[in-house]
């Protein structure tokens, strides 16, 4: 199966590092000029200089700015006025009890994880359905689903993220323009790994650590380890090209089954 994305530009938001900078690396593998989007420019040109290296392309856009605000979203559109394909990867997580999370959390995880990737499609997607081609990717969780107890807030995010995904999809219908959502089990980044210990406690060598934390707080998972950025990336390539036209508004599974049934 080949895929070649060469001629399309793509936009990856909170690309600097983890799952982000692996599907920007992934998107330029197969030939796309790709946006790295972050909101510091010296962390947006690090993480340019970081893919440049691993992926041998010079096929990349800087573009800085915070999403999460208008302004710093209309500083991204300005350095990239147009593309092809939009991944909505930025996103934050984090442990709290239920009874403790905040009204200006709940809030903050809606405008961060929710209202931040509204906020690009409505810039993208004109001209996505003009041209009867585009992939809007929203990136979300199996937490969408199996709602984690120590996060109630991030899989309330999570879960209107599917229905956003949803809702646009069926605006674009009959377009050529798809919107998807990618269900990402737990994930092998650096922020996974503070979560990992935070749960566990610290002192663990990491592969002890890691299997407690995939028994004790996700023994759902028929992976039973954390998933590599990369392979998150794999499905975000696929979905993001010519071979995923008749996939949308689709939540796609990329969750080592911790999502306990068989559809989708």
């Amino acid at each position: 199966m080949l895929i070649d994305l060469t001629g399309r530009t793509a936009l990856v938001t909170g690309s600097t590092q983890g799952i982000g900078f692996a599907i920007a690396a992934g998107l330029a593998g197969a030939g796309a000029r790709v946006a790295v989007n972050g909101r510091r420019r010296q962390s947006v040109d690090d993480a340019i200089e970081k893919l440049r290296q691993q992926t041998d392309r010079d096929a990349f856009i800087a573009a800085p700015g915070d999403i999460t605000a208008e302004d710093g979203a209309r500083q991204v559109t300005e350095a990239v006025p147009d593309v092809d394909v939009l991944v909505n990867n930025l996103g934050i997580f984090g442990a709290v009890p239920a009874l403790e999370i905040s009204d200006e959390a709940w809030r903050r995880y809606f405008d961060v994880n929710v209202l931040s990737a509204i906020r690009m499609i409505r810039a993208y997607f004109p001209a996505m359905k003009d041209r009867s081609w585009g992939r809007v990717l929203n990136i979300a969780s199996e937490s969408a689903v199996v709602i984690p107890v120590e996060m109630i807030h991030y899989g309330m995010s999570k879960t209107a993220l599917l229905a956003v995904t949803r809702g646009f999809a069926k605006d674009a219908a009959g377009t050529g323009v798809t919107v998807n959502s990618i269900l990402a089990g737990p994930t092998h980044t650096g922020g996974v790994e503070d979560f990992v210990y935070e749960l566990v406690g610290p002192g663990l060598p990491w592969d002890e650590a890691q299997r407690e934390f995939m028994a004790k707080h996700r023994p759902q998972s028929i992976l039973q380890r954390l998933i590599e950025p990369e392979e998150i990336a794999n499905m975000a390539v696929y979905l993001s090209s010519d071979l995923a036209s008749a996939t949308t508004g689709g939540a796609v599974r990329a969750d080592g089954g911790c999502i306990d049934s068989i559809l989708p």
